[in-house]
């Protein structure tokens, strides 16, 4: 986008001090090839705010607006989710889920987004245990409150669902009089093994309770540098159970943190500290 066809003024100083004002908040790492996206997204806010340059919207940001500090990340927040995605994790949980024996088990979702994994995760629980009421306990969580609400509802247009079986939408979502038309709604019992919370993982202490038996953190650290993800998983390890499992995306690797993760195969992780590893080999 050219300079000349942007109805506000945005220098490379901006974007730059864009870049530094996320990385402080969030954690999150932006290339240079991002700054469109960045302009696009901000200058709605410029607009609702009405301001007529970025210099002094970033001035308003940086006054400590604690409300405008969350419009801000959510707006950089990109959100791309869907159900079952890497459904080869999923095969992998659901061994996992009945080789456990405390119960309840519990699941943190670290990257909840719009809910699409932790109803996952719930979907492939109930399918584990053969029922809808599970011994299972989910937190979903996100930075992005927006996500989270639309998370917490739990009601997707069809088109967000049509990929599933025909079997798993009739056994875990409501259509007709259960959701407004062109719309299903995850089923009450789903919704009941989930809590909602945000996390911005970049804080200095968690603000979660552990143990966990599994953890999901998946196209999460992408967006992160390598010394922000270790300083990331360097929290995760005391809230995984030895014998846990961590489950990170296709396109991330750990290897820089084998003191703390250890590989067991197609992005699967475990602690570095596990004393045995019985389920090395088959994944």
């Amino acid at each position: 986008m050219e300079q000349r066809d942007r109805e506000f003024h945005f220098t490379a100083a901006d974007f730059e001090r864009v870049r530094v004002l996320i990385y402080k908040q969030a954690g999150i790492s932006l290339a240079p090839i991002k700054q469109d996206m960045v302009y696009s997204r901000l200058a709605r806010r410029l607009r609702a705010l009405g301001y007529s340059t970025f210099e002094q919207y970033l001035r308003h940001l940086e006054s400590n607006d604690e409300a405008e500090w969350e419009i801000f990340v959510n707006s950089l927040t990109t959100n791309l989710t869907s159900f079952f995605r890497e459904a080869h994790h999923f095969d992998i949980l659901i061994r996992h889920l009945r080789e456990l024996k405390q119960r309840p088990i519990r699941i943190w979702c670290s990257a909840a987004s719009t809910g699409e994994e932790p109803y996952t995760l719930a979907m492939t629980a109930c399918e584990a245990f053969d029922t809808l009421t599970p011994p299972v306990s989910i937190v979903a969580s996100d930075i992005d409150t927006n996500v989270l609400a639309t998370a917490e509802r739990g009601v997707y247009a069809m088109e967000r669902v049509e990929k599933l079986s025909a079997d798993r939408l009739r056994r875990f979502f409501l259509k007709g009089s259960g959701a407004q038309t062109g719309y299903a709604r995850v089923r009450p019992e789903l919704q009941k093994l989930l809590s909602f919370t945000r996390v911005n993982l970049l804080d200095a202490r968690l603000p979660l309770q552990g143990p966990f038996d599994i953890m999901f953190c998946r196209n999460v650290m992408i967006y992160f540098d390598k010394p922000t993800q270790y300083a990331i998983l360097k929290k995760f390890v005391p809230l995984l159970r030895e014998e846990g499992l961590l489950f990170a995306g296709h396109s991330e690797s750990f290897l820089h943190a084998v003191d703390l993760f250890r590989p067991l195969g197609r992005t699967v992780y475990e602690r570095a500290d596990r004393r045995t590893s019985p389920l090395s080999g088959k994944h």
